[in-house]
């Protein structure tokens, strides 16, 4: 009897053990950054995009660092493909990010972002500006500058870009 009763034991801690955790379905900002599929579209646009005809963006930042984003212009898609990495903060909730792109176009991005809520209310701004090949006059925002600082604060708010998170 004590056998069976100790091979039933370990049955149930086998499959107790193979149970997902909440934590590993649940989106949580603060330890997953911007993993996860991002949409964003009309007012939500960085009036910089938007001034160049960008009405929707997607983008999938996975948890290998590989990334997928597709703008979309009067229903034409761009898909950019690349990798990142980022920079959980040790104080406050600002990230930092860089993305190297690879396709169309092979490019280097460093900026924020950051990210209010969680699960499939998880909101996110965005700001990242092109450091390599390098632009006269651009530079990355910073964490200590904020939303707002690519080039020292010369764009404000115009290339901020907001996302909504997409849940599946």
């Amino acid at each position: 009897m004590k056998k069976y009763i100790f091979i039933l034991v370990l049955a149930v801690v086998a499959l107790a053990s193979c149970e997902k955790s909440e934590d590993d379905t649940t989106y949580d900002p603060t330890k997953d950054g911007i993993v996860g599929e991002w949409y964003s579209s009309k007012t939500d646009i960085a009036p910089l995009l938007a001034g160049l005809g960008i009405d929707s963006i997607y983008a999938n930042f996975k948890a290998d660092y590989t990334y997928v984003v597709e703008s979309f212009t009067k229903g034409a898609k761009t898909t950019l493909t690349g990798t990142y990495s980022q920079v959980k903060p040790t104080t406050g909730t600002i990230w930092e990010i860089t993305v190297n792109q690879g396709s169309p176009t092979t490019l280097t991005s460093k900026g924020i972002f950051g990210v209010t809520g969680t699960g499939a209310t998880a909101t996110m701004q965005y700001e990242v500006a092109q450091t390599e090949p390098v632009i006269t006059g651009v530079t990355a925002p910073t964490v200590a500058g904020g939303f707002g600082s690519t080039s020292g604060g010369a764009f404000g708010v115009l290339n901020v870009q907001k996302y909504k998170r997409i849940e599946k």
